[in-house]
This record gives structure tokens, C-alpha cells and sequence, in this order.
């Protein structure tokens, strides 16, 4: 398939940024972040028998309604001004039309990855974002048939996926011409202030050890809603606790990576699982659910070298470093002196990084986040897809779980070093749980 950029254009707030609002200031959550950008894609089939000039109006729909919405979430119109705000100076949105010369329902029967990345307005990578970079980029996808896919990069400096799925549903309702209209909600500044770089300077050599150059590969494994209620199951034998099904599905996947590990290295390494806690439903705030920041603190759990990986245990490690990030910690790391506990934290991690020689398995969740339910006017989407990280410089040890169309199933993006996905692929375990790469259509099998 090829895909023929056709335009490219500024999407202009509909309304002037008043001028008290011309800088938006990050929270010092937002310093966690050392990825540019949130990539998704969202697919939509064309139910309607519309022609492919049918399908180039809705583009116009869609121009027009994400004017109207950038209104409302204006930082989203700005560039980046550096680590610690945002110039809402109403540059607009990026916003590219591109003709897909094929069928999506075609695309969507064998989803081909050399492809997926071609559906953005850019191809993700992790180099930093420079200043005077636009917030928010997207890329509308017309398909031959009339089926439409929408590609986002938009600013990981002040999204989270939580975030942008508020973004989405704004624009959605507008160009839907509904009622509701989303206001985000933009006080997290004032929650989790921010007044030097001291965050950012710390996770930075965090990271060190979690980046890794080299070559990466992608698999998506795909948990059916039956397969993950026997790994729920399988997970809380012998009196373990039942783990949810992103806890079950992140154990497996953890204690699969560590024997793909040990294959490829001959030896068995303390291994170091790290979860992307939201917070969002911790916070005594009105409407922190439409929170606009990234509203996330890290979990961490860590499994010995010398230590047998068991499901049960593993998910229990899992379960318990999630739980840790709780209300109370929250709580006291809002403010001025809220600095105070996230020193704590991150002493914590910092003790846990220097162990020696670990393996990093970094997971972060989009699962119950709502993105199927985004409908711009003509149905909601068939597939949600993440990005591809084969041939980049990513996090080769990143896994991002997000839902399945239908039935509480999970689909894994898994991105991790080329010898040891190899080894991973073919974990019979694994396999017996989980799909490899399968079509994302309903019908198929």
C-alpha cells in the first residue's frame, strides 16, 4: 500500500488565546517524561457505502470540529517552549491529508507493521522534542474503499494517555455536534508545582539504564477475555490473591520475557518491572478525570536472579508495586512540599536500580481508557493500534497494553531486543494464553 500525502495545513483555534493565557506551565509530573511524543491510531471502517469523495468531506468535518476543540484545549494549539511550559501562541495544529492507496478492510484481515507507522504525521522516535515544536500533529488517512484512519502525535510533555483520550472525546463531541462539550481541566500545575528541573535531572539518569540502543522488534500478542480469566485463575493457585487482568497479563508476559532473557544470555539476571500508575482517580480534585498532564507516578517490582519466577509470585510483586502508589502517597505529594515524598520514591528506585546488572521491563496500561468509544460521526473504530518501534531507537524493553474491540481482552504491543523476541515468540506458555499478530477484524480468526 502506498500512501500519498495530499496536503498539509495549520488547524488555527477557532477563538485568539486570551492573552493572561499565552503560557501554560507544566506540573512537575509532567518532568517524568522523557518520551516526545503519544503516537495512536484509531481505524474506521465505511459502513455507509460512502466513495472515497464522500469520505475526503469528512476530513472538512473534522478540520473544522478540531478548530473548534483546540479553543477549549488551547496549550494543544502551542509549540514547546522548554521544560517547564508550553507557548500557547495559537500556531494550530499540524494537520496532514493523505490517500491510502488500498483497502483498510485489506489492511486490517493482516495488519502489516512496516506500514503502521506511515499513518502518523511523523515516524515516532525518542529524540526530544526541540523547542518551537508543535504540540499536536495528525494525520487524517483516506483508504480507497472510503474507510478512514486518524493518526495522532501530540506532545508527551503534556499528555498522558489518559489525557488524550480526554482530547479525543472533546473532539469527537464537536465534530458530532453534540451537547456535551468536554472542558479539561488544566489546574495541574497548581496541584504539582513545579520550580526548577530537579524531577527531570534525576529520572534522566534513571533512564540510562532503561534506554537501549540496538535492534528492536515488535510483536503484538493478543489475550482473549476467556484466556485471561484462566491466567487470573492460573495466577492466584495456592492462595495466592486474584490479580486483575492487566496484573495477570503483565506477570506472564514478565516471566516469558525473563526465560527469553536467560535463553539469550545463558544466564538468568534480576529482572526489574516498572508500571505507570495513574493517578487520577486517587486525587480529591473535581473532575480529575479530565486532567490535562501527565497525572502518573512510576511502580516498580523486582524479581531476584537467584529467585525461580512463578506466575503467582510475579503477580503479586506486581499487585503489591502498584498498590504502594495509594492515596496517601498521593496526598502528600501535592503542594509545595509535596517534593518531599517523591524524594522518598525515588530513593526507593534509585536503591532498586543499583543492584548490579538487571534486565528492565517497562509496561505502561490504556486498557479502561475509553478510546473505542471515540466516534466522530460515522461509528466507532474497528482497531486501535499503538506504533512500531522495529528499526528505531526506543525503549527495547517498553510494553503497552491497551483493550481488545470487544470482551475485555488485552493486546499486548510488546518492543524488545530483536535475539530476545525470538526467543519470546515461541514461548509455548506465552502462546498458550495469547495470539501472535492476528487480524484485529472480528470475523476473522
Amino acid at each position: 500500500m502506498e500512501v500519498e500525502i495530499i496536503s498539509k495545513e495549520n488547524i488555527k483555534p477557532s477563538s485568539p488565546t486570551p492573552n493572561h493565557l499565552k503560557q501554560f506551565n507544566l506540573s512537575i509530573l509532567d518532568q517524568l517524561i522523557i518520551i516526545p511524543y503519544v503516537p495512536i491510531i484509531l481505524y474506521y471502517p465505511n459502513h455507509n457505502g460512502d466513495n472515497i469523495f464522500q469520505a475526503l468531506q469528512r476530513s472538512l468535518v473534522l478540520k473544522k470540529s478540531l478548530s473548534e476543540t483546540l479553543t477549549q484545549f488551547y496549550p494543544l494549539a502551542g509549540t514547546i517552549k522548554n521544560h517547564l511550559s508550553i507557548d500557547c501562541n495559537d500556531v494550530g495544529a499540524n494537520y496532514v491529508l493523505a490517500l491510502v492507496h488500498g483497502r483498510l478492510d485489506g489492511f486490517l484481515r493482516q495488519p502489516d507493521h512496516g506500514l503502521i507507522n506511515r499513518f502518523l504525521p511523523f515516524e515516532p522516535s525518542f529524540d526530544e522534542s526541540s523547542a518551537g515544536a508543535r504540540v499536536t500533529n495528525v494525520q487524517v488517512n483516506i483508504f480507497e474503499c472510503g474507510g478512514i484512519a486518524v493518526g495522532l502525535c501530540v506532545s508527551h510533555k503534556i499528555l498522558d494517555g489518559a489525557a488524550l483520550y480526554t482530547f479525543l472525546k472533546g473532539w469527537a463531541n464537536m465534530a458530532c455536534g453534540t451537547k456535551e462539550v468536554i472542558y479539561p481541566n488544566l489546574t495541574a500545575p497548581s496541584i504539582f508545582p513545579v520550580k526548577s528541573l530537579w524531577l527531570r535531572d534525576i529520572f534522566m539518569v534513571l533512564y540510562q539504564a532503561v534506554l537501549k540502543e540496538g535492534k528492536c522488534s515488535t510483536k503484538r500478542f493478543v489475550f482473549g477475555s476467556n484466556a485471561i480469566a484462566t491466567l487470573r485463575s492460573e495466577a492466584s493457585r495456592n492462595g495466592a490473591r486474584q490479580p486483575t487482568r492487566v496484573e495477570a497479563v503483565s506477570a506472564l508476559i514478565w516471566k516469558c520475557a525473563i526465560a527469553a532473557s536467560k535463553e539469550a544470555c545463558g544466564v538468568q539476571k534480576t529482572s526489574l518491572l516498572t508500571h505507570l500508575v495513574n493517578l487520577r482517580n486517587k486525587l480529591a480534585v473535581k473532575s480529575s478525570k479530565d486532567l490535562i498532564c501527565n497525572m502518573i507516578w512510576i511502580s516498580m517490582a523486582v524479581c531476584k536472579g537467584s529467585h525461580e519466577p512463578t506466575l503467582p509470585g510475579l503477580a503479586n510483586m506486581v499487585h503489591d508495586s502498584i498498590t504502594k502508589i495509594d492515596d496517601e502517597f498521593v496526598n502528600n505529594a501535592q503542594g509545595d512540599e509535596g517534593y518531599v515524598a517523591m524524594q522518598k520514591s525515588l530513593q526507593e528506585m534509585g536503591e532498586i536500580g543499583s543492584i548490579g546488572p538487571i534486565d528492565d521491563y517497562n509496561f505502561t496500561s490504556w486498557c479502561n481508557m475509553g478510546f473505542y468509544d471515540i466516534d466522530f460521526g460515522w461509528g466507532k473504530p474497528s482497531w486501535v493500534s499503538g506504533t512500531v518501534g522495529d528499526g528505531f531507537r526506543v525503549f527495547t524493553n517498553l510494553v503497552i497494553l491497551m483493550d481488545t474491540k470487544c470482551g475485555g481482552g488485552i493486546e499486548a504491543w510488546v518492543n524488545l531486543d530483536e535475539q530476545v523476541m525470538k526467543s519470546l515468540q515461541c514461548n509455548p506458555e506465552l502462546l498458550a494464553y495469547a495470539s501472535l499478530d492476528p487480524s484485529p477484524l472480528p470475523n476473522d480468526p
